[in-house]
């Protein structure tokens, strides 16, 4: 069946959790404000307006993350369509349960 909706890798931020221990690649796609309101310390912040910046590994796998999984949704779709391995973490940081850190 065709279906004109590209299904959008996501995870859980509970998933998410359960790698940082491996160092994984975190994209922020926040403003630049929110970001330093509190943030995982992995992430880096790149705001959704800016996503077409973004020059990582294209064999590495990034999450994207956002306040509530709307903006990192977007930037999913963005970062696929250039070739990336992206994939959304729902809920955002609305969901995040783990320890955050303020500033840049």
């Amino acid at each position: 069946m065709f279906s004109f909706f590209k299904v959008i890798p996501t995870i859980t931020t509970q998933e998410l959790a359960e790698k940082l221990p491996t160092n994984p690649k975190i994209v922020d796609v926040r403003t630049s404000s929110e970001y330093r309101g509190g943030h995982i310390r992995q992430a880096k912040n790149l705001p959704l307006a800016q996503i077409n910046n973004y020059r990582g590994n294209q064999e590495e796998t990034v999450y994207v993350i956002c306040q509530s999984g709307m903006r990192s949704k977007q930037a999913v779709k963005k970062l696929r369509k250039a070739g990336y391995s992206a994939v959304n973490v729902r809920g955002g940081m609305n969901q995040w349960r783990g320890t955050k850190v303020r500033g840049k």
